[in-house]
């Protein structure tokens, strides 16, 4: 299982995972939910309390991932295959344009 710790602007917004089963999840996060109802990441994913799940990584974080040339040098880069979309996620995503970060999440357990 992989996490990342989503944030808009300073806040920290809700939490991403990729299962071991390979489905993708976010939730908001409570704090969050109560602050700022109505500050949505996309327009697809609104804020609530339920979890969001597919099986494939949600469309506005697939488009948070560099593209082009600068894919096949992050894949190089970090030796990450460029199927691998939560791993590039994870590693090209912390200082995204915009307002919005995408900070990994380390399990405690490992």
């Amino acid at each position: 299982m992989r996490q990342a710790e989503i944030y808009y602007g300073e806040a920290l917004a809700g939490l991403l995972t990729e299962t071991d089963e390979g489905l993708y999840e976010f939730q908001y996060d409570a704090s969050y939910q109560e602050k700022a109802p109505g500050q949505f990441l996309t327009f697809t994913m609104p804020v609530r309390n339920e979890v969001y799940r597919d099986n494939r990584l949600f469309p506005f974080f697939e488009g948070l991932i560099p593209e082009g040339w600068l894919l096949e040098i992050a894949s190089k880069s970090w030796k990450i295959n460029a199927n691998d979309r939560m791993g590039l996620l994870l590693a090209c995503c912390k200082n995204c344009i915009g307002a919005v970060s995408v900070i990994p999440k380390e399990n405690k357990n490992d």
